[in-house]
């Protein structure tokens, strides 16, 4: 443990200091001294992936309803599920609903429902998973709900259902969040509400979090934290990421965790055994897939399956656009990583059925490619939300239309009838890449970019901790300026 770490752990822990040897204590006092320093080049950091103290429970279960999302059905225009967390109940938890007035008596015309519920034990006690899917919305209206607790009630939530067939609107798409997701991910998604404000869908291509070893609540906590209100007031259509699985020395095969399905209980309309991770959803004249790239690739099995799946949602697809996301990338941005499978199953597919969009993570970096031979074909995207940032490979810059490293991003996509305006912006809110995806009514389509005119962004960081990577995502929380 190097010293910084010893004295932020110390500093946690009262009446801690008095019980250690007198070598210990002199070296304690060495790190304060050498940290509030003048004249230090440089500050080691405490590697962390949240910023909850140990010892602390700052994401402990109470009787308050807490993580309420909305999660995307089939068919969100007239069908919603919502999810939210509580402690243990004696009684089912509630959620009401109401056409939303300007009148704040909106309880006298609510609709209540019971919830549905999963347990989950983590260090943040013992919690209710609660779900309820409501059907027979009415399409494009203004919804209002709250949801309850123990003996108490969340805030009145309003979100309003797509229309029931195309009309225009605005897309959020995010990569990786996984690392620090309160200290750093959260200026990102803030940064996309503010940019799209009215968007109907916030898309997720995997790793919300980091769970490598297993179930890491605070982790969650902080997701949540993040997301806050937006998750609760629009439609979440997240994709699992390898880090949303976890193995073990008994059975090195990745599981999916079970705080995937606590918290998003998804379409549930994906082929058998991965309807948990699997689905699809129409919004407003869009169809969105997510696959499972983590179980196609440790299982070329459940590649074909998802595969076959596929071919049915594409064949029988009447929307507008096509949008997939999974997590791994058919083609990868970052040095040393390839994912034959996907490319061997999916991507003859997505050509074959003119797939508008693939949208990706995973690969810490920023990049975008499409062919659109004989006018067809998607439009490929990797991207990153959070801190952790790999280096970008050779091969990438030389193929690719455009490629970032050390940089949060988010992308919009707003969709009309003959095109999407495609844009990807910095966590600071500029623009770093944008096209236009037209389609004409024979379906065929033409790409014009609309690049900004600024350098490709690289690793600024001057002492990266690997080779192959800008940040570990773990060493941003508790970094400090260089002084000199």
């Amino acid at each position: 443990m190097s010293l910084p770490q010893y004295k932020l752990n110390l500093l946690s822990a009262k009446g801690t200091f008095m019980h250690l040897s007198p070598l210990t204590k002199v070296a304690c006092a060495m790190a304060l001294i050498l940290t509030t320093s003048d004249t230090m080049s440089a500050v080691e950091t405490q590697p962390a992936n949240t910023s909850v103290p140990e010892g602390e429970m700052r994401y402990k279960v109470s009787a308050f309803p807490d993580r309420v999302a909305l999660i995307a059905t089939a068919s969100p225009a007239r069908s919603q599920t919502f999810s939210w967390r509580t402690q243990v109940m004696s009684e089912p938890a509630l959620l009401q609903i109401t056409a939303a007035t300007p009148s704040p008596g909106l309880h006298l015309k609510a609709t209540e429902y019971s919830a549905e519920h999963v347990r989950l034990t983590s260090a943040n006690g013992k919690a209710q998973h609660h779900r309820v899917t409501v059907d027979g919305l009415t399409p494009d209206t203004l919804y209002a709900y709250r949801v309850s607790g123990d003996g108490t009630w969340s805030d009145w939530y309003q979100f309003r259902t797509p229309a029931a067939t195309f009309s225009p609107y605005t897309a959020l798409y995010f990569g990786d969040a996984q690392n620090a997701v309160y200290s750093h991910f959260s200026r990102t998604v803030r940064e996309s509400l503010r940019t799209a404000p009215r968007a109907k869908v916030m898309l997720y291509a995997g790793d919300l979090v980091n769970s490598r070893d297993g179930i890491h609540d605070d982790e969650w906590g902080e997701w949540f934290a993040a997301v806050d209100w937006m998750a609760a007031t629009v439609n979440q259509l997240p994709a699992a990421g390898n880090h949303e699985f976890s193995s073990d020395d008994d059975n090195p095969i990745r599981h999916l965790l079970p705080n995937w399905t606590a918290h998003y209980p998804v379409a549930g309309n994906g082929p058998d055994a991965l309807s948990d991770t699997v689905y699809f959803s129409d919004v407003q004249g869009v169809r969105y897939i997510a696959l499972d790239s983590t179980e196609a690739l440790q299982d070329e099995a459940h590649a074909k399956r998802q595969a076959e799946w596929l071919q049915n949602v594409l064949a029988d697809n009447p929307n507008r656009w096509t949008v997939v996301f999974h997590h791994h990338p058919i083609q990868s941005v970052s040095k040393g990583r390839d994912n034959p499978p996907l490319r061997k199953y999916w991507q003859p597919i997505y050509e074959q059925f003119d797939v508008d969009f693939v949208l990706q993570g995973h690969d810490h970096t920023y990049g975008r490619h499409s062919q659109l031979s004989d006018h067809s074909g998607p439009v490929y995207v990797v991207s990153v939300a959070g801190p952790k940032m790999y280096l970008v490979s050779d091969e990438a810059q030389r193929v690719m239309h455009r490629t970032a490293e050390d940089t949060q991003l988010f992308q919009t996509l707003a969709f009309s009838e003959q095109q999407v305006a495609y844009r990807s912006y910095t966590a600071t809110g500029e623009l770093y890449d944008a096209f236009i995806l037209h389609k004409r009514a024979d379906g065929s389509k033409r790409l014009t970019d609309q690049v900004p005119d600024t350098a490709e962004r690289r690793c600024q960081n001057p002492a990266p901790a690997r080779d192959d990577r800008c940040w570990n995502g773990t060493d941003v929380i508790y970094a400090q300026p260089i002084k000199k």
